[in-house]
């Protein structure tokens, strides 16, 4: 049974892991001698005499080779800003790819050049800043050091300017981001930087820092150096103020029904509103957000997906507010087991229809960044309002986070999480509250071959009850041969993070991953990945309550697309009556266990095509019947306007008597139109068996200014047999940033 004794082994694991510094390219940067013009062409005399960062290197689909894709990186500034010109040398015909013409585009079938800034040597974060051929631009934020897919996000947005343009035989960019959208050492003389380009006509990516191919292609791990020719200043006073205007209607059917991500409407009304954001510089290396009266009605909803499992699905933070720095407040713990998530500021639950209501925030403030190159800070107050119709009272949300570097990529990091009661009907001075205390070491090697961590977390109410803990040990080696990814976990009976996500309490957890890369040399695949796993849960009451053992082969093809297949035992013991349909049906009793087996394969087809698709298919026992299931999405892009999908899911599910079949379908046409780069018409229908739910939600959305935008969001939500309406809702808002 794994205990603390473990945890301690693996504390002495990621104490002593060791490795070697990488050999690093330079480019050196210096003040512009006369103005850029920001058209994409790069002839200014600058440009001429600046130094080039070339001899980009393979990452894929070799890692050993100079790239067959030429390109050439420049640098320069001015007191404003810091310019980026590079040109891009083809090895075909100048057919680009691109989604459409939506900024924060991805994905590994399309062309892009993009750079990454470490502005203060930590290797542990960075900003990120591309465009495409077509002049579309994406901005992101890289966490964790990019030690793993996931850590890069580009939901966070920020002012500044990009143009490209196409030439016979190669495309140039130029690019002008503001000394005041990002954070850095006032007084520093040298940035980690990195640059990636992918080749849609070859499938080629390449870096100028060299990075392997097991490792992503914003590994901080693997950066050069930008040498400035003087130490940076400090760029001034950094205001900006972002205030928002909105005009509502939302109405009612009588009936609220719940997917697990709707956030419904729950009165008749029209209505108009306003309120405010803004960003202060405090320095050039913190942020203070503020926000008053927030409305996050233009974000994006969320897919909604067929939900099998015994717990709650969890689904990412998208609320600007929330975005930068988000690492420091929302990484802590693990996945499935996170101390603080802030998606539940915002949200909350009507226990009587079971449907997820947007609670009102009144007020936000946050203060996030770095202190100087080893210590960050973060913290986060937030007050929302009393829901009196469903006892809900003021609630206030504290969070703040220290971290401290250590060693060369490593930290370690404490975190304390209060919600609290305002109303104190009492006379309390603590009337109703619940704080998690934690402290987090997160390991990352120099070179990225070993990334863990080690964590121990404490929450607190007014019970005052014991056993109310989570702690972790998590170690990952990662080579070009081999990955090898363990972990311990143990969470306590009482352990209650109502600010975070915590699937389950009451377990000891371990697992085991071992994977083989093999790099053919000829034929269709260029990685081949056998593995084999292992995850359990288990108590000292019932001994093991679940597990999966897992043996399969993950593989990328030559021309981008991946083949997947695995073969899995499942064994799970019911704490509670389960109804596996999830649809009604008679429940499975507590008390009994089930093992099953099933087969799982997918495959990704080469996105650089203008028709490329996306198969999931599983087939097998389930619990004691069977199911197959059948999902993917089927893509069509007519360039450079936008992208048709159809998302699909089908589950098949046969149980014996007296517990009943199933017949699921989820069934989603997604129409992203993009009239211009700044005119963008979303519009998806989403049909849902499981929930008896047909949703229609569609969202035009003009950006007149950067960073500043006219959205129009419509929503309705309709029984799918006749069509009688549930809800329905329109917004319309407009939001301008504007620097002071």
């Amino acid at each position: 049974m794994f205990n603390l004794r473990l945890i301690t082994t693996f504390l002495l694991c990621l104490c002593c892991a060791t490795s070697f510094a990488q050999q690093r390219k330079q480019v050196r940067i210096k003040k512009a001698t006369d103005p850029i013009i920001l058209d994409g062409l790069m002839t200014e005399s600058t440009w001429q005499v600046a130094d080039i960062a070339k001899d980009y290197q393979q990452n894929f689909p070799s890692d050993s080779i100079s790239a067959n894709a030429l390109t050439e990186m420049r640098f320069t500034y001015d007191d404003k800003y810091i310019y980026i010109g590079a040109k891009m040398y083809n090895t075909g015909a100048n057919d680009y790819v691109t989604p459409s013409l939506r900024r924060d585009f991805r994905g590994g079938g399309n062309d892009m050049f993009v750079v990454h800034f470490d502005t203060f040597d930590d290797k542990t974060n960075a900003f990120q800043f591309g465009i495409n051929p077509f002049g579309v631009r994406r901005e992101g934020l890289v966490s964790n050091g990019g030690g793993n897919r996931g850590d890069l996000s580009l939901d966070w947005e920020n002012k500044w300017r990009g143009e490209a343009t196409q030439h016979d035989g190669y495309w140039m960019v130029e690019m002008a981001i503001p000394f005041k959208s990002i954070r850095f050492k006032e007084g520093g003389s040298i940035w980690n930087i990195n640059s990636y380009r992918i080749d849609s006509n070859t499938g080629e990516r390449s870096t100028w820092n060299p990075i392997p191919r097991n490792f992503v292609l914003y590994s901080l791990a693997h950066t050069g150096q930008l040498i400035w020719d003087k130490p940076l200043k400090n760029p001034g006073a950094n205001i900006a103020v972002i205030p928002y205007l909105s005009a509502n209607m939302n109405a009612n059917g009588g009936y609220t029904p719940t997917g697990e991500t709707d956030v419904l409407p729950r009165s008749s009304d029209a209505a108009g509103d306003y309120g405010f954001d803004a960003k202060i510089g405090v320095g050039p290396a913190l942020n203070l957000d503020l926000t008053v009266n927030p409305d996050f009605s233009q974000v994006e909803v969320d897919r909604q997906v067929t939900n099998l499992d015994r717990f709650e699905i969890f689904f990412p933070e998208r609320r600007q507010f929330f975005l930068e720095n988000a690492d420091l407040f929302g990484q802590f713990g693990a996945d499935g087991l996170r101390p603080f998530f802030s998606r539940r500021i915002g949200v909350s639950r009507d226990e009587s229809t079971g449907t997820n209501i947007q609670n009102k925030i009144n007020f936000g403030a946050r203060l996030s960044g770095k202190l100087n190159n080893n210590w960050r800070i973060g913290v986060l107050n937030m007050q929302a309002a009393e829901e009196s119709d469903i006892n809900l009272p003021k609630l206030n949300y504290t969070v703040a986070a220290l971290q401290r570097k250590v060693f060369s990529r490593s930290n370690i990091g404490l975190i304390f999480i209060n919600k609290q009661d305002l109303n104190n009907e009492n006379g309390s001075a603590f009337n109703q509250y619940n704080r998690v205390l934690g402290v987090d070491y997160n390991l990352a090697s120099a070179d990225n071959v070993w990334n863990g961590k080690i964590f121990y977390h404490q929450s607190f109410d007014k019970t005052d009850l014991d056993d109310a803990y989570a702690t972790a040990a998590s170690l990952s080696y990662s080579t070009i041969d081999w990955r090898i990814e363990a972990l311990a976990q143990q969470v306590g009976n009482n352990y209650n993070p109502e600010v975070g996500f915590a699937r389950r309490s009451g377990y000891n957890r371990g697992s085991l991953s071992i994977t083989k890369n093999f790099y053919p040399e000829k034929g269709a695949f260029q990685q081949l990945n056998p593995f084999v796993s292992v995850d359990f849960f288990e108590n000292d009451l019932n001994g093991t309550t679940d597990s999966e053992y897992r043996i399969g082969l993950r593989s990328q093809l030559q021309n981008t697309g991946r083949i997947n297949a695995s073969l899995v035992r499942n064994f799970i013991y019911l704490f509670s009556d389960f109804d596996p349909t999830r649809e009604g049906n008679l429940e499975l009793p507590e008390g009994n266990d089930y093992t099953f087996t099933n087969f799982e394969a997918d495959y990704n087809s080469d996105t650089r095509k203008k028709l490329y698709y996306t198969i999931r298919t599983s087939y097998g026992e389930y619990f004691n019947g069977d199911r197959f299931s059948l999902g993917g999405a089927l893509n069509y892009r007519f360039q450079p306007y936008g992208l048709i999908s159809l998302n699909y899911n089908y589950n098949n599910i046969r149980l014996p008597e007296p517990y009943g079949d199933a017949d699921i379908i989820l069934f989603g046409p997604r129409f992203d139109i993009t009239f211009s780069k700044s005119l963008f018409w979303t519009t998806f229908i989403q049909y849902n068996s499981q929930i008896d739910n047909l949703n229609i939600n569609s969202r035009l959305q003009w950006r007149f200014k950067p960073v500043s935008d006219i959205f129009i969001a419509y929503t309705d939500n309709y029984f799918p047999n006749d069509f009688i309406n549930k809800n329905r809702a329109l917004v319309i808002k407009l939001t301008y940033w504007l620097n002071l």
